[in-house]
């Protein structure tokens, strides 16, 4: 399977069918053929057809989820493409350095995923989160309103030119033996991190958000495998326990 096999664009939110068509178009010029849905406002109609000029096998194939979690979930690389910043704190890279680093990942193998928000307000907080790096394109400060479409084609270049280059080095030891932790796996060590945090006290009556920002950010970092995963939620696990029975004591 190639390295672009590996690789996804994921839109969410979509306004207008005519963008989802355009962008199909501008991913199959670079050779990419993987396209996801995240709740498109509308369904793909003749408009999006007409765009696609000849990519309408993307749109024919291209799965319709309700949420970027489930569009997401078996990714090991997940890239969200955003105009300005936000308070999610993401490491940001440039398109070229972006790519490089998708490719790489891909050759592993690995799935990976760049995700692009709604036309007129772009990717939530929320799903900023489910990002592991944040990719901004330098556009003009003084216009930097850039067309959906535009946008895909700017990045499946650079993921194209990456591809040719021959970038891309697997980052780990297949003789490792250890498998990478998948992103739903990865959101469910964070659902269960949270949890712990309530349930031994942790936040002292401060609002959680702050802290579980940074833990993401640090287990997003830390490359975790399967076992490294499962390891961590047994930990929490017995905290957890330990917890309920301080509580059961304490009445």
């Amino acid at each position: 399977m190639s390295v672009a096999a590996h690789i996804r664009f994921v839109l969410v939110g979509t306004q207008h069918p005519g963008n989802i068509g355009a962008a199909a178009r501008a991913m199959k010029t670079m050779g990419l053929g993987r396209l996801v849905l995240v709740a498109p406002e509308k369904p793909l109609d003749e408009f999006a057809l007409r765009r696609s000029a000849g990519a309408e096998d993307l749109l024919d194939a291209a799965p319709v989820v309700a949420t970027l979690a489930e569009a997401v979930a078996d990714c090991r690389l997940v890239l969200g493409c955003t105009a300005r910043a936000r308070r999610v704190q993401l490491e940001e890279l440039l398109p070229e350095l972006a790519a490089q680093r998708a490719v790489a990942k891909a050759a592993e193998p690995a799935e990976v995923a760049f995700v692009f928000g709604r036309e007129r307000t772009g990717l939530t907080n929320e799903e900023l989160q489910l990002c592991h790096l944040a990719v901004h394109i330098p556009s003009n400060p003084e216009f930097s309103s850039l067309n959906l479409a535009a946008a895909v084609q700017v990045l499946a270049y650079e993921v194209r030119m990456a591809t040719l280059e021959g970038q891309a080095q697997p980052q780990r030891d297949p003789e490792h033996g250890e498998e990478p932790a998948s992103h739903s796996q990865l959101e469910g060590l964070f659902g269960q991190f949270g949890e712990t945090l309530e349930q031994i006290d942790f936040h002292k009556g401060r609002a959680p958000e702050s802290a579980m920002r940074k833990l993401r950010r640090l287990f997003m970092k830390a490359d975790l495998s399967e076992q490294e995963v499962r390891l961590l939620r047994g930990i929490l696990a017995d905290a957890q326990r330990m917890a309920r029975l301080a509580g059961a004591g304490g009445n």
